[in-house]
Order: structure tokens, then sequence, then C-alpha cells
């Protein structure tokens, strides 16, 4: 890999391994200087390895400047040193001593403690989003304003809010052993929140969109492999992104125009993740927790079967009723209504969705416009230039007047 390629590379996949284990030693008020470290340590290596060439383990390279970097700076921040490193140094002279532990182990610890201390009811989901987009995953500015299609300016004062909150909850950055279950539950909250801001973006930029899906599932990933966290359902979770992840390819065109399920090439599914989907979904059974991630993974599974029968469309009215038991929001309620279309006709599914009058949505309307489709053109058509004057994505407007053309001919 050339060095212009690697050194963005190296900034996605190390830049939060550094800024993680280095919040972890100064703790979440010292947030900043652990990025401003983080960050010089990727200017250093720009601007040397552009002069010098790449050395024999960039790596290691990276490792070795931040250690030094981060020696330097309570060496020389008298004020830093006095408020942080009077636990970690008992001496000026003791800076060369400090171990900063970049190890595997200690990076994925400190990974694990950063998420449950990112995502800290004290701060907002859209703050957790991008706390974890900038902290965890290593997202420029750029890249989290492009997600939230929003500008850098309002990322910024977003992200400065967010830790300063966090430092006046004094927020540890710790596993929270007494507490994993309830804190949990907001954890799995933000990386399903993070996941579906991939999948569903309104962004163009179909490389940040996987990315963003890649990164949560990675994160995702990580509470696996800690048994502290290795419950069912974060398994049910990351089954969920598993099964929507592999139809990610079918789901667009080159143009960024969407492709509706029933014309998808199913050979772009990628079977890899459908099965790494079901094994997932099997860990998830394991225990007597059933959560809405168990009941969104069946019905995900269910869509990588393009059978298009009674029986299956029946069991995801069923799922989807259970769903709504458990956690009811309007966007699960009018997903139900189009399995109930296909389970038991277009009428029964009209009165229903009808009766959920989400008429802010853009969804709503371009439900409705399926449903009246060949019953009521007039109407239908009314309501695919609602949901085209709502719906903020070129891709879905481009998709809504095509639907809307076909029934005026």
């Amino acid at each position: 890999m050339e060095q212009q390629q690697l050194i963005p590379h190296l900034f996605r996949t190390e830049y939060r391994k550094i800024t993680s284990v280095l919040c972890k030693l100064f703790g979440i008020t010292h947030i900043q200087a652990a990025e401003d470290i983080a960050s010089d340590t990727f200017l250093a290596a720009t601007e040397i390895w552009g002069l010098k060439g790449l050395p024999e383990s960039p790596v290691a390279w990276l490792y070795t400047v931040a250690k030094n970097k981060a020696k330097n700076h309570l060496k020389h921040d008298t004020l830093f040193r006095d408020k942080i490193a009077k636990h970690l140094l008992q001496s000026t002279e003791a800076t060369e001593e400090l171990n900063i532990d970049l190890s595997e182990q200690n990076i994925a610890d400190s990974q694990l403690q950063m998420i449950f201390a990112i995502c800290h009811p004290a701060i907002s989901e859209e703050a957790q989003i991008a706390l974890a987009l900038r902290i965890l995953c290593g997202f420029g500015i750029d890249e989290i304003a492009d997600a939230f299609l929003t500008s850098k300016e309002t990322i910024n004062k977003r992200l400065v809010r967010a830790k300063e909150k966090l430092r006046e909850a004094e927020v540890k950055i710790v596993f929270p052993q007494d507490k994993v279950r309830e804190r949990l539950a907001t954890v799995l909250t933000t990386l399903y929140l993070l996941f579906n801001e991939g999948y569903y973006s309104a962004s163009n930029q179909l490389t940040l969109r996987k990315d963003l899906c890649s990164e949560a599932m990675r994160l995702t990933h990580l509470l696996t492999e800690n048994p502290g966290t290795d419950l069912p359902e974060v398994s049910a979770l990351l089954s969920l992104m598993s099964f929507q992840a592999s139809r990610f390819e079918a789901r667009t065109t080159d143009t960024g125009s969407i492709i509706l399920y029933d014309e998808q090439d199913e050979q772009l599914w990628n079977r890899e993740l459908i099965a790494q989907g079901k094994y997932f979904l099997e860990r998830s059974a394991k225990g007597d927790t059933l959560s809405k991630y168990h009941i969104e993974a069946g019905i995900a599974q269910c869509h990588t079967v393009k059978a298009d029968t009674p029986q299956k469309w029946e069991h995801i009215l069923q799922l989807y009723n259970k769903l709504l038991i458990i956690e009811y929001s309007p966007i699960a309620a009018l997903n139900r209504t189009y399995a109930l279309a296909k389970a038991n006709g277009k009428y029964e599914a009209i009165a229903e969705a009808e009766k959920l009058d989400l008429r802010e949505s853009h969804l709503y309307h371009a439900l409705l416009g399926e449903l009246y489709s060949c019953i009521d053109n007039a109407k239908a058509i009314e309501h695919y230039a609602d949901a085209i004057s709502i719906t903020k994505t070129e891709g879905e407007k481009e998709l809504l007047r095509m639907k809307m053309d076909a029934l005026r001919f």
C-alpha cells in the first residue's frame, strides 16, 4: 500500500486505539489531550514519512511516537500533571517509566470501557453516535458531518458540548461490573442507531455508509468477545446487523437509486454475512432473554429468503406483532402494515396504515402510495407526491417519481 493510501488507512484503524488507551490513562476530563496527542502522532507520520520514507513497521512507529508524545505532555504541562499525573507518577523523573500499554489486550479493554463511557445517559443519542464515530471509529469531522448531513461547525459544537457534559458528570472510563445490563441497553441502542445511520443514510457516499455499518458491527463484535458483555441480546443485534448488511450491495444502483427488495439481484447478497447472521441468531437463543433485536433479526433473516409465499409473510406479520408488544415504534407499526398487505391483502393494510396517521413521514405516504396502487390510483399518486415533497434523498425521490409516473399510463 502506497504512503498516500496507508496513512488514511492507519488513521482509521490506529487513531481510535491510541485515543482509547490515552483516554483511559488520562480520564474523561482530558479526552481532548488524548485526541490531540493521537492527531499529532499522525501529523508527525505525514511529515517524517514524506521525507524519510515508510518505517519498517508503521504501526509500531506510531505507537512509539504516541507514547513519547504522551510522556512529554505529562512532563512539560505542569497544570495537566498536577491534575492527572499525581496518581500515575511519583516524580517528574518517573515520566520516563510511565507505562503506556498499547498491547492488543489493553487496546481491546480500553475500547470496551470507552464504549460504556461514551454511551452515557448524560449526553444525547446524537452526541453519543458522533463521539463514537470520532473516538471509537476514527472518523474525521468531515465524514461525521456528511453522515449527519450537517456542517463541520455543528459537529464540532456537538462534540465539545458532549465532552463538557461527560466531564461535568464525572464519567469514569471503567467497565461497569455491577451495572452491565443496565448500561448495556444504552450501548446497544447507540450501536443500533450507528448501524442504521449507515444502512438508511441519506448520504450519497456509498463508501462512507458501508464504513458506518462496518464500524457498528466491529464494536458489537467487541462486546461478544468479552465475557462480561457476551449476552444474548448482543448476539441478536450482531445477527440483525449481519442479515441487513448481507443485502447492502444489492440495495442501490451505482448512481444511488434505490432497488426495491423484489427487484434485488440475489447473486449480490453476501452469503458469508447471512451465515454469520444465522450463527449469532442461534447464539442469541441461549438463555431466556427475548429482546427487540431477537425479533428484528428474525424478520431480517426472513428477508434473506427471496421466496414470496403467504407463509413467509404470515410469519413476518407475527414477528412484527411480537415486536410491537415488546417495544412499540411508529416505524415498526408501519412496516407491519406492509407485511399485513402481503399476508391478508391491501384493503386490510390500508385501514391499519391510515390509523397510524404519520403524515409527517415520507415512509407513511410511500407505503400508502404502494397500497392504493391499482385500487385508487389517484390517491396513490397523491401519496407519492406527498412522499416526494418530504423525503430528503434523491435516490428515494427518483424511485417515487418512477412509481407515480407508472400509474399515469
